[in-house]
């Protein structure tokens, strides 16, 4: 088989984890960027990472790299890449993309000369002067930063964030890529209570779940290159057949709460959509007021943040709560996300670590609190 070269973008503060989930899928030639992945492979690592990778946003196939300050220099970059060698004839071939801090700074500018010379190079390895694109979707996908063009085939299609499970939902969504990779901060195995004391749509829990099985979050969904004409079919099977063979069969402590009665409902659909209801319990209850469970666990949780001043004062009356409730829970190792920069005036306590990371485009903190000893 050939092999590739890939780019898998992810949510900033997510590098990282992702290049040390590809390492464990035995993926090679890792390497971690800015807001993204690299790595090389064959048509099975392609196969393996969109199945199994679970903070990745998608899997792109680079097709070219190349400098360009200029249209022309652009459509020359473009037309030079061996694009026959995975569009046929009847494919279709849109366009999207960016541009960042480059001379070229218009993208629907740049999607015409991507497409014209796609459209050149195409027409002349298939000897038409006319292309139908009535057959499989290959979608073309840019990026334009610092004068530097990178030209790539996107394998997945919907974006890797979208497992398939969350049909319904309620307001402030958790992007179930930052979910997972919030669980395995906590270093959850399985063995501990996890508790989301803000479960909202049950992203984090059925995350988490799905951490403790081991099950590949994209078994069950389809991706654009299982319909490309040069992918071999087999592969496909044989990745999710042996994702599959490595799921664990345990019993797990999962615990999901959320004080609005109608979430709660929605996360029950959630959860068994995604087959992991059997694995997490289900409660109506306020987090500043709910008794723990046990002794000791991991909690977890992405609080409201208030874009609004009225929100943000009442998000900060939360956190104040919260903090006195949980002030004696020292068995608890605590894990919050929230966009508060003074979060942890109001909790009550200064976190042992803060990550940073991005739910969506706002800018948030990760404080963790694992020093079972209350710190003054």
């Amino acid at each position: 088989m050939s092999t590739f070269e890939f780019s898998v973008p992810t949510l900033f503060g997510l590098e990282g984890i992702a290049g040390d989930e590809l390492r464990r899928l035995d993926i090679e030639n890792v390497r971690v960027e800015n807001g993204r992945v690299l790595f090389s492979g064959d048509q099975r690592a392609l196969a393996k990472a969109n199945i199994c990778l679970r903070t990745g946003e998608r899997v792109l196939l680079v097709l070219a790299d190349f400098k360009a300050t200029t249209f022309e220099q652009l459509f020359q970059g473009v037309y030079r890449a061996n694009l026959e060698d995975f569009i046929p004839k009847d494919g279709a071939f849109p366009v999207k993309g960016h541009c960042l801090s480059s001379q070229l700074m218009s993208v629907p500018d740049c999607q015409a000369i991507v497409k014209k010379a796609a459209s050149r190079r195409l027409g002349e390895k298939y000897g038409v002067s006319w292309l139908p694109e009535t057959g499989a979707k290959y979608q073309l996908q840019f990026s334009i930063m610092n004068d530097r063009v990178q030209l790539f085939l996107d394998t997945s299609g919907p974006g890797l964030h979208k497992r398939g499970y969350r049909a319904v939902g309620n307001d402030a969504p958790l992007r179930e890529t930052l979910a997972a990779a919030m669980v395995q901060l906590t270093r959850y195995r399985g063995r501990d209570i996890i508790w989301d004391t803000f479960c909202g749509r049950r992203t984090i829990p059925i995350e988490a779940a799905l951490i403790a099985r081991n099950k590949a979050p994209g078994m069950y969904r389809r991706f654009s290159a299982e319909a490309f004409s040069w992918m071999d079919p087999a592969v496909w099977g044989e990745v999710r057949e042996e994702a599959k063979d490595q799921e664990f069969h345990g019993k797990y402590q999962i615990l999901g709460s959320d004080n609005d009665p109608k979430c709660v409902s929605l996360s029950i659909a959630n959860a068994r959509k995604a087959g992991v209801a059997d694995c997490i319990s289900f409660r109506d209850g306020d987090a500043t007021k709910m008794d723990l469970p046990t002794q000791s666990g991991i909690l977890i949780c992405n609080p409201p943040y208030g874009q609004r001043m009225l929100e943000q004062q009442s998000a900060q009356r939360l956190y104040a709560a919260l903090g006195r409730h949980l002030k004696y829970a020292d068995g608890w190792k605590k894990y919050i996300i929230t966009s508060e920069p003074e979060f942890e005036h109001y909790f009550g306590r200064r976190a042992d670590k803060k990550r940073k990371l991005y739910n969506g485009m706002i800018k948030c903190d990760y404080y963790m609190f694992t020093d079972s000893g209350r710190k003054k």
